[in-house]
């Protein structure tokens, strides 16, 4: 499953150096696939979808930092923990029950991002 900022963020900004995938953004930031991977030109997203990879899309938040759910990968294949919540101090990342995801899921979305 991806990672989820709960209101309680305090918009503290620890998290969002953390990601290995670039999937935090401040609130009210716009996002973009290719923010921090190496995803260039026209891409296809794992659930088929066709766009820039330097597309902006919509924030998620725009009151407090949010995670990406698409570029979330739990921080599987760089680190044993998601480290947005090991340095979270309020403890607001948190697992996202609408976003359910196995390992070989989230491996395949870091490789798609991490050529």
């Amino acid at each position: 499953m991806a990672i989820m900022i709960t209101d309680e963020c305090i918009n503290c900004g620890a998290c969002e150096p953390e990601c290995p995938n670039n999937a935090i953004y401040e609130g009210g930031a716009e996002w973009r696939y290719s923010d921090g991977t190496s995803l260039k030109g026209m891409i296809t997203t794992l659930d088929g979808a066709e766009m820039q990879a330097d597309d902006a899309h919509e924030p998620k938040d725009m009151d407090v930092y949010y995670i990406v759910t698409d570029k979330c990968t739990e921080c599987v294949g760089f680190h044993d923990e998601p480290q947005c919540a090991a340095v979270c101090p309020v403890d607001c990342c948190v697992d996202d029950p609408d976003f359910r995801e196995s390992e070989d899921e989230l491996l395949a979305k870091k490789d798609f991002m991490h050529l």
